[in-house]
């Protein structure tokens, strides 16, 4: 099912144990354009302590209890290391506390999902490639841990942003559509008021050419018309799946020639 990244702000963590905290913050890759992280505020329990929790740990959603479950115990996340979630998340602390935890990275080359290359495999552990490619996958795996930035990108940083086609500005990020089965980005969620008043429009991913942290803006390929005259869209309304193959027909025309592989929606 689709739903507001921004709904789930405030929703509250269970552990098999116990409650965890609250949902302050979601951590998303640019280049794939799935949800990495949760960023959760333990409040009294841990001193106010902030925790990121992969989403492959995820669980029942339950809406009207506002409440996420999760495949970890309490203890756990007590002795897991400490996260400055202030801070840009680097390669190197996602590295540790996949160590911490015992789990496989997300970033394994190993791990597939629909050829896309997702690792999620809902908390289990999940096979090696064959043994004829490990020493490749040892180098790639190096690689991937030297990196400093993983392209992870704070949802909460990122709302906000203007929104700039390939011909000007047409506004800002107001939310994330996502789906909840795969924890994947579907929609970009942008208001256009100050270019195109009383509206807003779904966005793809496959339309954005790149996130800019300083200039603070979301860079698209298209330009202000095809956004003009994509499907509209009601923000009151259940994003259904006949409007999805509409919106993903009009967009998947307009990048015909993009040989980018993100999520078929």
């Amino acid at each position: 099912m689709l739903r507001n990244t921004s709904t789930l702000h405030g929703y509250g963590i269970a552990a098999s144990d116990g409650r965890l905290g609250v949902i302050t913050d979601l951590l998303f890759e640019d280049t794939s354009w799935l949800l990495r992280w949760l960023v959760v505020d333990t409040g009294h329990w841990l001193s106010g302590r902030k925790v990121l929790l992969p989403v492959t740990v995820l669980g029942h959603l339950d809406p009207e209890k506002r409440e996420l479950s999760v495949r970890m115990t309490m203890d756990a996340v007590r002795h897991s290391p400490d996260v400055d979630t202030e801070r840009p998340v680097s390669r190197q602390i996602e590295t540790g506390l996949y160590d911490f935890y015992g789990w496989r990275p997300y970033w394994n080359p190993g791990l597939f999902m629909d050829g896309l290359g997702y690792g999620y495999g809902g908390g289990a552990t999940l096979p090696l490639p064959v043994a004829g490619s490990a020493r490749l996958e040892d180098d790639v795996v190096a690689a991937a841990r030297d990196r400093d930035d993983p392209h992870l990108r704070s949802v909460a940083a990122v709302t906000g942003y203007h929104i700039h086609a390939s011909d000007g500005e047409i506004g800002h990020l107001a939310d994330f559509l996502i789906e909840d089965a795969d924890w994947s980005i579907h929609y970009l969620v942008v208001d256009t008021r100050n270019w195109w008043p009383g509206n807003k429009v779904l966005i793809s991913p496959r339309s954005v050419r790149s996130v800019d942290w300083e200039d603070r803006s979301v860079n698209l390929t298209v330009d202000r018309q095809a956004v003009k005259s994509s499907p509209a869209y009601d923000p009151s309304m259940t994003v259904d799946r006949a409007y999805e193959r509409r919106l993903h027909g009009y967009y998947s025309d307009i990048d015909a020639g993009d040989s980018r592989q993100l999520p078929l929606f």
